[in-house]
This record gives structure tokens, sequence and C-alpha cells, in this order.
């Protein structure tokens, strides 16, 4: 005589196993423009839904780079400009007597990769300076799309245009200010671009390390790190390792003439 528990394990051994549902790892789940945090800041800025979903369907990667490692070198074919989804990179070019020199520091949001559509051939390295996450775009596909759509071809010269303003205002930020007023206007334009990503504009970490900061402003090490001193003790700022607390953001604006 089969009792009423044989009878019950009977049926759950006949019962066909549910399907299983493949979970899908993080990795695996592809970003796409109209969620990204870095949208109203990069080449999607003011698209409208089909035009975002253009754009999105001609973007053939997303690389993860880990710190210290370089997205591409000096020499290396054109092919695709870089949009920053995550992390910091800098970009550096080796001097005729073999010295690197930091020329940009660039951060979520922004396109690298610029200056090499006249030459076809990257100018320069651009490396990581913390993991790191890039969208890939394709460049021929990317113009293709931008002359079918004026609102992303805009968009597109919008960041010619800042990347040539950009080597203007280095040009005269080594020709024509101190040393003190250079550090001032480097940690303002930080704390600037912090705050239109959404972070504090008082509190952030120096990704790039003292060294890369002087070559960045043109200065030797030691400069460096005795305006960090000298500013802290004026207390305009406060330093704890890479971290950087401005104290006192209008002082350190009227270190360069701006009025508050």
């Amino acid at each position: 005589m089969i009792g009423p528990t044989t009878s019950i394990l009977a049926s759950q051994r006949c019962a066909p196993a549910p399907a299983l549902q493949r979970v899908i790892p993080f990795r695996e789940l592809k970003p796409h423009c109209a969620s990204c945090g870095m949208r109203d800041l990069c080449l999607p800025a003011g698209l409208g839904s089909d035009e975002m979903r253009q754009l999105d369907q001609i973007v053939s990667n997303h690389v993860h780079v880990k710190r210290r490692d370089s997205l591409f070198r000096s020499g290396d074919p054109f092919t695709s400009l870089y949009a920053i989804r995550l992390g910091t990179f800098k970009s550096l070019l080796l001097t005729q007597d073999g010295r690197e020199q930091v020329m940009g520091y660039h951060m979520g949001g922004e396109i690298v990769g610029i200056d090499a559509i006249g030459n076809h051939h990257h100018a320069g390295d651009v490396i990581a300076l913390e993991d790191s996450e890039v969208c890939v775009l394709p460049f021929a596909k990317l113009d293709q799309l931008a002359r079918e759509v004026p609102s992303l071809h805009n968009n597109l010269l919008r960041f010619i245009s800042r990347n040539v303003c950009h080597g203007h205002e280095m040009m005269l930020l080594l020709g024509s200010l101190r040393a003190e007023e250079r550090l001032a206007v480097f940690l303002l334009d930080l704390a600037d671009r912090y705050r239109t990503r959404g972070y504090s504009s008082h509190e952030f970490v120096l990704r790039m390390s003292r060294e890369e900061i002087a070559s960045y402003l043109g200065m030797k090490l030691e400069t460096v790190s005795r305006l960090f001193s000298h500013l802290q003790a004026e207390g305009l700022l406060q330093v704890q390792g890479r971290t950087i607390k401005l104290l006192d953001s209008s002082g350190l604006g009227r270190l360069i003439g701006q009025r508050c």
C-alpha cells in the first residue's frame, strides 16, 4: 500500500523540472546613451530619442581600461573616437629629449582622440589614471550619422572647438601666469568640472600625481609641492594625500584676478 508521503515523493520525481532562466552577468549588460549619466555632457546632449538610438547603434564596443593601461599610443592609426563613460585619463606627448609632457586631464563625458582626425594617426598616448570605461565610436560611421543628424553634427563640432580652445588656454596658462596662479586655475577648473558632473566641487581626489600635475602646468615637482603647502598654510585648501578640500574658493579666485 502506498502512503500519502510516498505518493507526494513519487509525483515530485515525475514532475518536469522548471526551465532555468539565464542570469545575465553585470559585465554583459550593455550601457545605452539614454541611461548614461554622462549623456548631457557627451555627444547625445540635446538629441531626441530616435537620434539617440541611432547613435547607440554605431557604438561598436564598451572597453574597460585598467589603471595605467593605455587606450591608444602615439602613432596608432586613427579609427575611432572614445567617449569616457567612467573614470579619468591623461594625455601625453613625448618631447624631443625623451621626456613625457602631460597635455590633458580627461573626465567622464569627454571625447578623446579628436586630435587625430586630421592626420589619421594619434600624436600622443592616452592612459587611464584609474580603472575606466569608454564607448568606442567608429569615426566613419559617426561622420556619416552626423551628416544625417544636424544636432549630432553640431555636438561633434562643439567638441572639436573645445579641443582647440583648450590648446589656446594652455598656451595662456603656461605663458602668462605665475606658478601660484597656474595651480589655482587648475584646482578651480577641476572643481567646476566635478560640479557639472554632480560631484562635490569642494572636496575631490586628484587622480594625477604631483609629478604629473607639475608636467601639465609646466613646473618642477618641488614647486608644486611647495605651492600646495603654501596654499594650505594660507587657509585656502586642505591637503590629505591626494584628497583636496577647497576651504576658500573665492580666495583662490582672487589669486587669478577673479571678482567674487
